[in-house]
């Protein structure tokens, strides 16, 4: 039996009428285009295909060489292809093939070829002086083929180099218009980089569940929206009264929206632990802690800028009132600036320090009793 080392060109016209078969015939076809072309590269791959059956019989092995060509890249050429193939091994002892090639497009054929006869090797053929540029050929070629990634670089390049001229006409400043074109890349990064995008996209699924399943953090959810958008409005009137500097500014924006934005977490977290609760599939103690941990970070912040504000004379000491219990009277006394940070830091800790324990005794409860050996 003997091994076919065949050269494939799908988009030649090579062997349109049939296999171009034997030494002789594929010698005079490297003369013939040649002559025609010395630059094509189809001489290359005809003198690569003489070359390999040449080593095979030196090496002692029976060789067959032939050409088969498609005629252009479509159905019917790969169809052409196969025919050719399947005349190679009606007629002639063929145990296995060699398959010489000059791009990717060709190598696409090799399963045509192998679903008639056992391929050996794959000989591709790059002329040396064009390495580099055929080879980035076919990395530019497969980059454009694939969609995901031509959207993910493509879009945002195309997009920048659409906006600058704009912004530049609008602004008139190179600057500007550089800086609002980093600044939007930069978001289009963040949004693909930390998977904000894959979110987004599996949220109405996710949302339509919610409703069809009856889960409680769902509402908790909206109303946690809602009491952050307060915090939100509440933070910015206390901050529009403030003078003094941006970062008092920013102190009494914490000051203000903190208790809403701890409400709106331990809403969330609440209504998450429910759901789990009622799921009866155990409950985490992670999620368990969250409520506790929101209070008592809550707390912590709003000590510390309460503290710093007083300190830049934004607040006036806190001064407690004189009232009356029963038997028990107590006069009005001033808070000392030093007490109310403490007592803001001892809430959030004892806060914290109530949350692990009873994380830990609930934890404790949902464990087995495991049987003791008899």
């Amino acid at each position: 039996m003997s091994t076919l080392v065949v050269y494939v060109d799908r988009s030649g016209d090579i062997g349109r009428d049939g296999p171009v078969i034997g030494w002789e015939a594929v010698q005079a076809l490297v003369t013939d285009f040649g002559l025609e072309d010395p630059e094509d590269s189809r001489v290359n791959c005809l003198l690569e295909t003489l070359h390999v059956a040449r080593e095979l019989r030196d090496s002692g092995e029976s060789a067959f060489v032939a050409v088969i060509s498609g005629g252009g890249e479509s159905i019917k050429s790969d169809r052409e292809i196969a025919r050719q193939t399947d005349q190679l091994v009606e007629e002639y002892d063929l145990g296995s093939a060699i398959i010489v090639t000059d791009s990717a497009g060709d190598e696409r054929l090799i399963p045509i070829i192998e679903s008639r006869i056992r391929v050996d090797a794959v000989d591709r053929v790059v002329v040396r002086q064009s390495h580099d540029i055929q080879s980035t050929y076919y990395l530019l070629k497969q980059f454009l083929g694939d969609e995901e990634l031509r959207g993910t670089v493509l879009v945002p390049i195309g997009a920048a180099l659409l906006a600058f001229p704009m912004l530049l006409l609008l602004a008139d400043n190179v600057a500007v218009a550089l800086s609002a074109i980093a600044g939007v890349i930069g978001l289009f990064l963040l949004y693909k980089g930390l998977g904000v995008d894959d979110v987004v996209s599996t949220l109405p699924v996710r949302i339509r569940d919610a409703f069809y399943s009856g889960q409680v953090s769902l509402v908790t959810y909206v109303v946690g929206v809602g009491l952050a958008l307060i915090g939100v409005f509440a933070g910015g009137i206390g901050a529009a009264g403030t003078t003094g500097g941006d970062l008092l500014v920013i102190l009494r924006f914490l000051f203000d929206s903190v208790p809403w934005f701890a409400t709106a977490a331990l809403a969330a977290a609440t209504g998450r632990l429910i759901d789990e609760l009622l799921a009866e599939e155990g409950v985490s103690s992670a999620l368990m802690n969250l409520p506790f941990g929101v209070v008592a970070v809550g707390l912590v912040i709003r000590g510390f800028s309460g503290y710093f504000l007083e300190r830049a004379g934004v607040f006036d000491p806190f001064v407690v009132p004189a009232f009356e219990f029963g038997p028990v009277a107590v006069e009005g006394f001033v808070v000392s600036i030093w007490g109310r940070l403490a007592f803001y830091v001892a809430a959030g800790v004892f806060v914290s320090l109530v949350g692990v324990v009873f994380t830990s005794r609930m934890t404790e409860r949902e464990q087995p009793i495991k049987e003791l050996p008899e």
